[in-house]
């Protein structure tokens, strides 16, 4: 994020470099970072005979030199951003040439979502020499709880600690979705406002009692009432949680928690570390540990890996997810 933040500031005082090369696993600041030149480094009136947007999937590496080599019409540069550019993953090594002597009066942009960039390549290197190279890493479920709190006091909120593993829990660690949900509260929501989970299942629609996050919670106490009413909630709102959604979270919690009866210590920093989790979640893992042995949580483990076959069709005979949810707590408890 201050890597980002960096960038921004940079391109906002003027030192804009010829070559941006953005990569990696996480799409948000890739998009974050490349909408900001769009928008900033030429004015409207530019814009028109100087900025071009081409799309990996339509282009080929001479086009966008081509592009790029071009000069300026009536303005200082010129802006060439090429989006889905890992469509070009098998020839984006043939920008070489150019990543060694860019055009001084073209920013070229290069969007090279969901994979890396070998850096024992030239590519990588003359990038790295002569341009920005950014690398957008995918962050871990315990980091994302964070990383919402530093873009909401950003804008004015706070968010209470339980809203925001209500969030992550439910969305994952998907940036750009959990963004525009992000979105959609502040513009209803008054500045310097704390987002709770109330406002979470008002405005957003994730009930702050039946949620995958209360589930995995009651199956670790073993409170098989109120994973009963979980599950009978999820059968009568399907869309609002998908069946595979459920099945990938409890499959993570178990394989974690098999993880953890594997540690020798079980001092909440080491487990927060070894687990990857927030330090928020040590408890439930130390009273799940409790309830399940490492052999019954070895067994529970094999009953998702069935239920998320039957899921797919696998052997189930077309059951509706209801009934397989029903199934997989009576095989859990």
């Amino acid at each position: 994020m201050d890597e980002v933040k960096q960038i921004v500031a940079d391109i906002r005082n003027g030192n804009i470099s010829p070559f941006y090369f953005l990569f990696g696993e996480e799409p948000y600041y890739i998009d974050q970072i490349s909408q900001f030149i769009e928008k900033n480094v030429l004015t409207e009136e530019e814009k028109g005979f100087n900025q071009m947007v081409l799309y990996g999937k339509e282009t080929t590496i001479d086009d966008i030199v081509a592009n790029a080599k071009r000069y300026p019409m009536m303005s200082e540069r010129q802006v060439v951003i090429v989006k889905e550019a890992q469509e070009l993953s098998r020839t984006i090594e043939q920008l070489v040439d150019y990543a060694e002597n860019p055009q001084p009066t073209t920013v070229l942009v290069i969007c090279y979502k969901y994979k890396k960039l070998d850096k024992r390549k030239k590519l990588y290197k003359s990038v790295q020499k002569n341009g920005v190279l950014f690398e957008s890493k995918k962050l871990y479920e315990n980091q994302v709880s964070e990383w919402l709190r530093k873009v909401l006091h950003g804008k004015g909120y706070s968010i209470s600690h339980k809203a925001a593993l209500l969030l992550v829990e439910n969305l994952g660690t998907d940036l750009s979705r959990i963004s525009k949900e992000l979105d959609k509260l502040t513009l209803i929501l008054p500045k310097e406002s704390q987002i709770t989970p109330d406002h979470i299942e008002e405005h957003i629609g994730i009930s702050k009692d039946y949620n995958n996050f209360e589930l995995k919670k009651a199956i670790g106490e073993r409170d098989i009432l109120k994973a009963s009413k979980i599950i009978n909630y999820f059968s009568q709102n399907p869309k609002d949680n998908p069946f595979v959604l459920t099945i990938t979270l409890l499959y993570n919690f178990f394989s974690q928690l098999l993880q953890y009866h594997g540690l020798n210590d079980h001092s909440p920093k080491n487990v927060a570390s070894a687990l990857r989790i927030n330090p928020y979640f040590v408890g439930e893992y130390q009273v799940a540990a409790k309830h399940y042995s490492m052999k019954e949580v070895s067994s529970i483990i094999s009953h998702l890996r069935e239920m998320d076959l039957k899921g797919k069709g696998v052997g189930a005979n077309a059951l509706p997810p209801s009934d397989l949810l029903k199934e997989l707590l009576a095989k859990i408890f």
